[in-house]
């Protein structure tokens, strides 16, 4: 139905559809579900989705000690009422922080469009949701939006930190979330695809570097992060600011660095933040290795 983002932006100016509608009828025409049914399997990832936010904000420890109550302090300071950055962009990286953690402490979450990255999505969506006042229906619309433009990227170019870093998964999710924060915002589809142009390339080139090999160190952060692209570049396209490069070769030139970057800097945890003397010291301490030379 659609392979790039130029497709998919003029299949629903053509037809005068939702980027989001567009995704329904497109796995509707893959699966041969109903409406219905795919409506119920994405109403399943929402709650999953849900329910972890709630978890993580309650607070988490992971087992290794290295990540947990991070979302739980950054509630604590929007309520103090001194916060610089504005309560709906801080609670976003709460609530992907909050994801996050849960992941770390082996709880479940929905992949968005990876474990490692899964935070950004639901952390913009349940932030926004104050502001927008959606419906059920509305925030699954948003997941299918988001869903639609991680489609184009893991098939024009990668959703996998080993296989381009961690552009390809965090940079991937925080593009995803762009698109639909502007979708759910009233914005066009050109706009949401500027959108996922803007935070993209403002994400190219990050690396996969986790430290002990394990989702936590700069996972977590790297997510309230991706958030908080994806709240700015969401404004910004909705303020009328495109990119100058087109989204889709943003896409492509992801997929060209990925396959240039190191394998030291592709989830192998050889190099980066986890090859640091303290990344080598948090992996001798969790699974009591011996300090690695470098």
């Amino acid at each position: 139905m659609f392979r790039n983002v130029a497709e998919l932006v003029k299949l629903a100016q053509e037809n005068n559809k939702k980027i989001s509608h567009l995704m329904i009828e497109q796995e509707m025409r893959v699966t041969g579900r109903t409406r219905s049914e795919i409506m119920d399997q994405m109403g399943n990832n929402l709650d999953v989705m849900e329910r972890a936010v709630e978890r993580g904000l309650a607070g988490v420890k992971s087992l290794s000690g290295l990540t947990g109550g991070d979302a739980v302090l950054m509630q604590k300071y929007i309520e103090s009422g001194n916060s610089l950055s504005g309560e709906l962009l801080l609670d976003a990286v709460s609530k992907a922080v909050a994801t996050n953690e849960v992941n770390a402490a082996m709880g479940t979450i929905c992949a968005t469009p990876t474990a490692g990255s899964a935070g950004v999505v639901p952390g913009t969506l349940f932030a926004v949701q104050k502001k927008l006042n959606p419906t059920r229906e509305q925030k699954l619309e948003f997941l299918f939006t988001a869903g639609a433009f991680g489609f184009v990227v893991a098939n024009n170019a990668s959703i996998s930190g080993a296989a381009g870093g961690c552009q390809a998964e965090v940079g991937s999710a925080s593009g995803m979330a762009a698109a639909a924060i502007v979708e759910m915002a009233g914005g066009t589809p050109a706009q949401s695809a500027e959108a996922m142009a803007i935070t993209l390339k403002n994400m190219l080139g990050l690396v996969c570097d986790p430290v002990a090999g394990l989702v936590e160190v700069p996972c977590v952060k790297r997510n309230a992060m991706g958030a908080a692209n994806a709240m700015v570049a969401a404004d910004m396209a909705l303020a009328g600011i495109t990119s100058r490069i087109p989204c889709d070769e943003v896409i492509d030139a992801m997929y060209r660095i990925g396959q240039t970057m190191p394998s030291a800097h592709r989830e192998t945890g050889e190099g980066g933040l986890a090859a640091t003397p303290t990344g080598r010291m948090h992996e001798a301490r969790i699974f009591g290795k011996p300090q690695q030379a470098r």
